[in-house]
């Protein structure tokens, strides 16, 4: 498995094999976020072939609720769900980690919603802690041009990171 940051040839990719709810492409909207320096977008490769994915959004939570200060990485995804349980999803957040760490951090957050209990004991092996909860609030648009709002009930679990080495190279 190889972890890289997305490139604009990659979206292809990833929207073949791994999806968008809606009309627009989440995958060229991370992009593009990575692209204005908002965050990162790191892609688990096995084959060639996209199964895996998270941004690490180095403006922090977006929910005005939170008031912890560090970067936040969201949207992990490991695709097909066969593949999960194999350390794709671990080997993601260690890389964002070492991504938050080669920028001198020393605090990382990630989301999860409350009925993703399994996503959140993986969490908390990866030494994440419960900070506070939140309700994390997003819109896509559906082909027909509909436009869904969305709430999730979610935690945010903090980690402090200890100093280390760089194994991905920053965006």
């Amino acid at each position: 498995m190889d972890i890289t940051v997305c490139r604009s040839c990659d979206i292809e990719l990833l929207d073949r094999y791994m999806g968008s709810p809606g009309a627009t492409s989440f995958h060229a909207r991370r992009f593009a976020r990575q692209e204005a320096g908002e965050s990162t977008y790191l892609v688990a490769w096995v084959d060639g072939r996209p199964v895996g994915h998270t941004e690490l959004r180095w403006t922090g939570c977006a929910a005005p609720e939170i008031t912890a200060d560090c970067p936040e990485i969201g949207s992990l995804t490991v695709w097909p769900e066969e593949l999960r349980s194999r350390g794709i999803a671990s080997a993601l957040v260690r890389a964002a980690e070492e991504l938050a760490r080669g920028r001198g951090l020393g605090v990382v957050g990630i989301g999860v919603g409350k009925d993703n209990k399994r996503a959140g004991a993986l969490y908390t092996r990866l030494g994440y802690r419960a900070v506070a909860d939140y309700p994390d609030r997003y819109s896509y648009e559906e082909h027909d041009g509909t436009v869904r709002e969305c709430v999730d009930a979610c935690t945010l679990l903090v980690k402090e990171l200890s100093p280390g080495h760089l194994d991905v190279e920053p965006a």
